[in-house]
């Protein structure tokens, strides 16, 4: 037999202190009361309005969970079955989708699956196995796969390409594999993650994969194209994008030349680089180019020789004036993102499989974009200064 719920009673309990909601608190028989309630009054309206004759046929349970804790429902059938509640659906569990999203919300700042279980039942007083937030997170795969698909503009202004690495299980074992993350700023100056991939290993091979897959879905041009030094890059891109221009990372190239210097030389070769890479003009940039392999040459050839022979692609940046050198010298900005990605997989430490991963940065992706609402600083400058650099190629794009 149902006890009826005393509103008065619940303030009495409140006041002395008893829990509002979650677990065992007084809202959850009020709630539970109340759909009780709505239940009746829409099966008593259905039999009204039924022509064939009909009448209540007892009860069924089933568990409810709502955003103050979890009861059991008892909910009344009819005789003919052709009662469909409204309130409460035939399969539905819960009272509200919100503590879905709350699972998701909590899942995309990169909690683990027992932290996202120990915050619902403290704020919403019930528990959730592992697999049941797995099954709710797992939700997103479509949109995911969704996203990966979607059309792209013709045109992108910028691009940056880089690679992270993380352990998932593949066969039984865990090996690593590259995440190859593709960043744009399109003509609205906003920026917009193109794409993520997998692959086991990041190579100008698979990267050739990735830059067709941008062309088939409607990339048709990228002005600069901001990469790290990985042997073979720019002719990858080159083979789908011919007139996208390339600019090596000048910060992959200064950490990769430190290397080789001993520790003892560090400062001062690294004042000497400088003059290199902050020159006002290329042709200044290549005069502290000759002076350094005067000074440095015979000591650290393999420097040297690697600044001459990646020297077309790290110097395309002196070309363009202040802004647009700030924009493409590095990818930095791409780092930026990978450094977020990593915050939200601090707590794993590997992946049970691809998907595990890529929803996950797919739902850090989701964050990121509402953040992601201003165009690159300049823009307005910036695109007219573009339309000159690269007569032509913009010129059906801007609408002027």
């Amino acid at each position: 037999m149902n006890q009826t719920f005393d509103l008065n009673e619940a303030l009495e309990q409140i006041k002395a202190g008893s829990k509002i909601d979650g677990k065992d608190g007084v809202l959850v028989p009020l709630i539970k009361q109340l759909t009780e309630a709505v239940l009746q009054a829409e099966l008593e309206s259905h039999l009204t309005s039924e022509i064939n004759k009909n009448r209540k046929n007892g009860k069924s349970i089933k568990t409810m969970k709502s955003s103050v804790g979890e009861f059991e429902l008892d909910v009344p059938r009819d005789r003919n079955g052709s009662y469909e509640p409204q309130i409460v659906k035939k399969h539905q569990t819960h009272m509200s989708d919100n503590i879905e999203q709350k699972i998701l919300s909590l899942y995309a700042l990169g909690n683990s699956y027992s932290q996202i279980s120990e915050h619902i039942e403290e704020m919403y007083g019930m528990s959730f196995s592992k697999a049941t937030i797995s099954a709710v997170t797992d939700k997103v795969i479509p949109l995911l796969k969704e996203w990966q698909q979607r059309p792209l503009e013709s045109v992108y202004p910028f691009v940056w390409l880089d690679a992270i690495h993380y352990k998932i299980k593949d066969n039984g074992r865990y090996i690593s594999k590259a995440v190859y993350t593709v960043l744009g700023v399109g003509l609205n100056g906003k920026k917009e993650i193109l794409g993520l991939y997998l692959s086991e290993n990041e190579g100008a091979n698979f990267w050739l994969q990735v830059l067709t897959d941008l062309n088939n879905r409607g990339v048709e041009d990228i002005l600069i194209a901001s990469i790290d030094g990985l042997k073979g890059f720019p002719e990858a891109i080159n083979a789908i994008f011919p007139n996208t221009e390339i600019q090596l990372c000048i910060v992959h190239q200064i950490r990769n030349s430190i290397r080789y210097v001993a520790s003892k030389n560090q400062k001062e070769f690294m004042k000497d680089l400088k003059l290199i890479y902050q020159a006002i003009s290329k042709e200044s940039a290549e005069e502290a180019l000759v002076q350094l392999e005067n000074k440095w040459g015979k000591k650290y050839p393999i420097v040297i020789q690697s600044w001459k022979n990646k020297w077309e692609n790290l110097s395309a940046y002196f070309k363009y004036p202040e802004d647009i050198r700030r924009i493409i010298y590095t990818t930095n900005i791409i780092e930026s993102i990978h450094r977020q990605f990593r915050k939200l997989t601090k707590t794993k430490g590997a992946f049970p499989n691809e998907n595990s991963l890529l929803k996950l940065l797919y739902m850090g992706i989701q964050n990121a974009n509402k953040k992601w609402t201003m165009p690159v600083r300049n823009w307005s400058l910036t695109i007219s200064q573009l339309t000159i650099f690269f007569e032509g190629r913009l010129d059906n794009q801007l609408s002027i």
